[in-house]
Parts: structure tokens; C-alpha cells; sequence
């Protein structure tokens, strides 16, 4: 790795652009030094542009001093995250860099899991009581602006046991009578989410809802923070990268690829390419069973790529959808029936496509390459139409196959409560090579044999 020493772009005088060009080369303690070398105003931009993980590194590599400013220059909910990407042994030093408030609003945060509402909230919001006028309300307001709430666009009003009953927003206020209670321009039709709900569910009642924040309610409806939309990009963001990366067959990653070791990184991929391994040595297994027909129809070993190439890309590819469709709320466990009879039709006008494009192919290639010796046999002997019936019919029912094996799969890793992403699209290949030799060679026993 690069030290600040060693790379002349951190001479005595960085810029932020620098920075960021040469942030993935270089290791924490020249990030660090890299970054105390920018101005307070690019550092401010700079650090509120970081990754938890990256503002955890830069910060612990800081002088305490310097530590405790930038610390307290964070919102709860993102020194909470900061607090939770430093190592164990370094969170209990950081937090008493914290003054007594903020450390208990801190340690509450950490008291809920990272992917839950209540990790995601920011205990700072403004509020207000229902009896108060709407004058004093904008006058109390103004001060909470002054203590640093997550955001001012609403205002929640809370009776005296901490109870949510409505919220207003400051533009209701601003047209209301300055006379007026808080009760009588208030909003109780509310949207509001438990402080243990799964922030996957928190973001699809964001997008349902098209909304800017949400509070976040404990057990007994009491109040604990709000949940802001730039909380819930980075969730999206986050969601569909796990995803995506165990689709692709590998462990989701706990940091940015570059920040990720060797040893950590062979860990994440190595398992399921062993586990995959292992299930394909059974393909390797159907073929040996099906050695004696190979032997008598040499043909037959001809188009076991092909049907092991139809059904991976079917099962994937509707393993991929199903999965995507779970994640954003369209489909639901009860909806494997629909999706059960839509994925048959869809793999039987699949197979059908492919089927007839295979038969077109052992036809033509019957009459474009002749037998030399005889030219009544052509490319695939006499019985080619056989052969071109074997290959469509083969097509279909491993089409069919690949394709509801892709499509629930899913459902079940769901009801087993295992997350559907599982449900990679190289795993699903794997799993339909060997029923698929197996649907093949039958079919082929049973039409040339």
C-alpha cells in the first residue's frame, strides 16, 4: 500500500478531486494524512461524502483532539454507523469522546440491529404538543432548528407520554392562524413504521408512500426518531448490492471490493465455487450413467452442451426476476401458485422457441453436410428427424424444468426464513445440469433407442 510519503500527490497541499483519484491506492494512515492536508471546507464536504466504513478508518487515525470534532460534527444515526465499522476494541474510546447526552442517544441506537428501523433512525426531531399555538410552535421550532434536528419539513406532536397522535408541516403552520392549536391544523392519518421492522420493509413503505421521512415507533407507540429518504438511498443501495453480489454466486462483501483482504475476499467466493464444484461432479455422475447410450448413439454427446446450457439459462434467468420481485414487495410467499403456473407457461413457449430452433438446426445440417460415402444419410445418419424430435422434445421439458426450478427455489429459501438472493443464478445452473442429463438421456431412450 501507498503511505502519504510515498505518492507526491499529497504534498503539502491537497485538494479534495486528488483525494478522491488517489483514495483506493492509498492505505488508512495516508488517507488520514491526506486528508488533514484539505482545507475545513473541502475536509467538511469530503468526510460527509465517505462510507461509514472510510469515515471510521479516517477518524481513528486522527489525533483525539481532531477525533472528538469531526465526531461531533455527525447526526446520531451516522456516528451510530461510525461507531459500529470501528473495531470493538476502539468503539468504547470513541464513544467517550462523546458528551454524556450524546453517548446515551448513541448506545440506544446500537442497542437495535444495523439493518432495523430503529438502527436507521436519528433521535433528534422536532416536535411539538397538540395544545400549543401555532405562533408558539414556529417560535419552539425555531430554537429545535438552532439544536440541530434531522429536518424541519415536519414537526411530530407528541401527548405527554411520548405518544405520536400527528404531525404537521412547517408550511401548514406558516398558513394557520397564529392563534390556532396544534390539535386543529394537525395531521392524524400517519405513516409510521416499528423501530423493529426490517429496513428492506422500511424502504418499500418509502417508495409506496413518496415519503421525505417517517417516524419510527416502539412497541407502545411511543416515539423514538425519524428515518430520513437520504437513510433509506443508502439502503437501497446497500440492498441491491448484497444482492446482486450473491446472485453472482459469491458472499455479500462487508466493505468496498478494494478494502476487502485476500484471505477475507477468498473466504466470500470460495464456498459456493466449492459448493458448486461438488454439485456439478453429479453431472459428471449422469453422464457416466448414461455411458452405454452415448456408446451406441454417438449423437446423443452432440447436444449435452445445449441442454445443459437451455436449462441453466432459464433456471437463472428466472431465478433472477423471482428474487428481484421478492426484494421490492411484488410477490409474496402466498404468490408461488401465480407464479407457479406463469413460469409453466412461460418455460413450455420458451422450450418451444428453442425446441423448434434445434430441430431447424439438425435439419439443415442434415442437408448442408452430406455423407461423402452415402448421401441419403447426411449429417446425423438416416433417422436424423428422430434425432431432430429427441432435441426439441429434450428442449421443451428441460426448459419447463430450469424454469420452475429457477422461479421457486426462491419461495422456498423464503419459507426456510433464508434470504432468496440464495437463490444465485449459478447455484440454480448447477441444480438443473443433472436433472437435466437426466430429463435428456430419458427422452433419447425413449425415442431413439
Amino acid at each position: 500500500m501507498t503511505s502519504i510519503e510515498d505518492d507526491p500527490l499529497l504534498g503539502q497541499r491537497v485538494l479534495a478531486a486528488d483525494l478522491r483519484d488517489a483514495w483506493s491506492v492509498l492505505d488508512p494512515e495516508g488517507r488520514a494524512e491526506g486528508f488533514r492536508y484539505l482545507t475545513t471546507g473541502e475536509a467538511e464536504e469530503f468526510f460527509h461524502e465517505l462510507e461509514s466504513f472510510d469515515r471510521a478508518q479516517v477518524v481513528l487515525h486522527l489525533p483525539p483532539v481532531e477525533q472528538r470534532w469531526w465526531l461531533r460534527g455527525l447526526p446520531p444515526d451516522e456516528l451510530a454507523d461510525l461507531v459500529q465499522e470501528a473495531p470493538i476494541d476502539d468503539r468504547g474510546r470513541l464513544l467517550g469522546l462523546l458528551d454524556e447526552a450524546t453517548r446515551k442517544e448513541i448506545n440506544a441506537l446500537l442497542a437495535y440491529s444495523e439493518d432495523e428501523a430503529g438502527g436507521l433512525m436519528n433521535p433528534r426531531y422536532a416536535r411539538l404538543r397538540p395544545d400549543m399555538s401555532v405562533d408558539e410552535s414556529i417560535s419552539y421550532l425555531r430554537r429545535q432548528t438552532r439544536e440541530k434536528v434531522e429536518s424541519i419539513y415536519y414537526a411530530y406532536v407528541l401527548d405527554e407520554q411520548q405518544k405520536l397522535v400527528g404531525v404537521v408541516s412547517f408550511r401548514q403552520l406558516m398558513m394557520a392562524r397564529g392563534d390556532a392549536r396544534v390539535r386543529e391544523v394537525m395531521v392524524t392519518d400517519l405513516v409510521a413504521v416499528h423501530d423493529e421492522m426490517d429496513q428492506e420493509a422500511v424502504a418499500r413503505i418509502f417508495a409506496q408512500h413518496d415519503l421525505m421521512c417517517v417516524p419510527v415507533l416502539d412497541a407502545n407507540g411511543r416515539m423514538k426518531g425519524i428515518v430520513t429518504a437520504d437513510d433509506i438511498v443508502d439502503v437501497v443501495r446497500e440492498e441491491a448490492t448484497e444482492d446482486i453480489q450473491k446472485i453472482g454466486g459469491s458472499a455479500a462483501l462487508d466493505a468496498p471490493y478494494l478494502q476487502v483482504g485476500f484471505r477475507e475476499m477468498m473466504k466470500k467466493r470460495a464456498g459456493w465455487l466449492v459448493v458448486l464444484f461438488v454439485g456439478e461432479m453429479f453431472t459428471a455422475s449422469a453422464m457416466a450413467r448414461y455411458a452405454d447410450q452415448i456408446e451406441k448413439t454417438w449423437v446423443l454427446s452432440l447436444f449435452v452442451p445445449l441442454i445443459l446450457s437451455v436449462g441453466g439459462n432459464t433456471g437463472s434467468q428466472a431465478s433472477t426476476l423471482v428474487v428481484r420481485a421478492i426484494a421490492l414487495g411484488e410477490i409474496r410467499l402466498r404468490d408461488w401458485w401465480r407464479v407457479f403456473l406463469r413460469e409453466m407457461i412461460m418455460g413450455a413457449a420458451l422450450g418451444i422457441l428453442l425446441g423448434t430452433i434445434g430441430f431447424a438446426r439438425v435439419f439443415l445440417w442434415q442437408h448442408l453436410f452430406q455423407n461423402k460415402d452415402d448421401a441419403s444419410l447426411g449429417f446425423y445418419g438416416e433417422h436424423y428427424l428422430l434425432v431432430g424430435a429427441m432435441v426439441t422434445t429434450s428442449v421443451l421439458f428441460v426448459a419447463v424444468w430450469g424454469t420452475l426450478a429457477g422461479a421457486l427455489l426462491p419461495f422456498l429459501l423464503k419459507r426456510l426464513k433464508l434470504d432468496p438472493a440464495t437463490a444465485s443464478a449459478p447455484l440454480v445452473a448447477t441444480l438443473v445440469d443433472v436433472t437435466g442429463l437426466v430429463i435428456y438421456f430419458t427422452t433419447a431412450s425413449v425415442i431413439l433407442l
